[in-house]
């Protein structure tokens, strides 16, 4: 396919980041390239709170789903199950999701394009290129070779080792990471594994499962992901999953694909080149500390860093780039400020995660907790209950309670 020689803003990645830039700035009626690699799909353990079907018009048939507990598991093996109360957490399969994504924002007038971005370049006036190796569409065609388009704007959402990130901004570091792993498997009949729940997500927070992070077990109807993270790169992810897979009665099961990749846990300090450049998504830092969930986090950012660029395309100010960080920051900031101390304390060694899983036995905790996740904000009610479990928290950290 022929594709126009230049756009208002090009999108540097079809996930749900580049997806919902892509749809957002279309639907406002300037010309958009989707550059999207194909093929790819991340490793994610899938889960999507009420709050991101409902602002972002997600159908029903996409949820393949509906958890209504999760169970924590501690090292000492005890197990913390967390009842939602009056609703759910929807999982979603993340090759369909994302596709769906990417038609519906080529149906809003998104130009589509498969290929692997190379360069950003300027021309004489001044004026970003992006230059990027052509994929066929149809298996076995003729590669298309290097091509060049101009823009106006350009929106990084290319992932957690962004190129674009890299090109557009060399002097900022790139957030810490935690490599995930995880393989999806086919599911267990009712019964057929030890104490396997189809409407249960566990997570497992235990050294040898992870020495920083946590394992997961995340049903998807008839497909579930297994996986775990860790920043030791010296840690074996699929020893751990094999591990993980095993003492959960979930070895025999067919394994359908197996998918590994970076997962940042912090904003990047800076989202724009100060001139037509912004970011958005895991290339802009927003997944969040200690949960790892991103999805939400991508599409909001997307839609803000959208927001930037249609300020910026109507004003020709670059300053209008930096309200996508500081709006995101504004709306979430908080949420990954308490998440961050959660991990950075809670995640330390295996006695601190008992404690931790010991906690979670609380009521209060949660409510909350599911109140925040679903809402995706932290919940101003109720602050007897917060100061309640603040000391709890301190009781806790310091040992001044056994755990329970």
């Amino acid at each position: 396919m022929t594709i126009p020689s230049s756009f208002d803003c090009v999108v540097v990645g079809g996930g749900p980041a580049g997806a919902t830039a892509a749809e957002e700035l279309a639907r406002k009626g300037y010309s958009v390239l989707m550059l999207d690699k194909g093929g790819r799909i991340k490793p994610c353990g899938g889960a999507v709170p009420p709050r991101l079907i409902a602002d972002f018009a997600i159908p029903d048939a996409l949820i393949v789903a509906r958890v209504k507990a999760a169970r924590m598991v501690a090292p000492s093996q005890a197990r913390v199950d967390m009842p939602i109360e009056g609703g759910y957490v929807g999982m979603v399969d993340r090759d369909v999701f994302d596709e769906w994504l990417r038609e519906r924002a080529q149906a809003a007038g998104v130009v589509r394009q498969c290929g692997t971005f190379r360069t950003l370049e300027r021309d004489p006036d001044g004026c970003a290129v992006i230059t990027f190796e052509g994929k066929p569409d149809v298996p076995g065609a003729k590669p298309q070779g290097r091509q060049r388009v101009r823009a106006r704007c350009v929106i990084g959402a290319d992932g957690a080792l962004s190129e674009v990130a890299k090109q557009a901004l060399p002097n900022e570091r790139p957030p810490p990471f935690v490599f995930a792993y995880h393989e999806i498997i086919q599911s267990p009949v009712k019964g057929g594994a030890a104490d396997f729940n189809g409407e249960r997500c566990d997570v497992y927070y235990q050294g040898p499962v992870s020495p920083d992070f946590y394992g997961w077990i995340f049903p998807h109807g008839d497909k579930t992901s297994v996986g775990t993270g860790s920043a030791h790169k010296g840690f074996s992810l699929r020893g751990s999953v094999k591990e993980l897979r095993a003492a959960s009665g979930l070895a025999d099961c067919a394994t359908l694909r197996c998918e590994g990749a970076p997962i940042p846990l912090k904003p990047r300090r800076k989202w724009d080149n100060g001139r037509d450049v912004v970011l958005a998504g895991d290339a802009a830092g927003v997944v969040a500390p200690a949960s790892g969930e991103g999805i939400y986090y991508a599409m909001a950012s997307a839609r803000m860093s959208a927001n930037a660029a249609d300020r910026f395309l109507a004003t020709g100010n670059p300053r209008a780039l930096a309200q996508a960080r500081s709006s995101f920051m504004r709306a979430h900031g908080r949420v990954f400020w308490v998440l961050g101390l959660l991990q950075y304390f809670w995640y330390h060694s295996d006695k601190r995660r008992e404690r931790f899983v010991s906690m979670c036995r609380d009521p209060d905790v949660q409510r909350l907790t599911f109140e925040a996740y679903m809402n995706k904000e932290l919940v101003r009610r109720r602050p007897l209950a917060h100061a309640k479990i603040f000391f709890k928290d301190v009781a806790h950290l310091l040992r001044l309670v056994p755990p329970t």
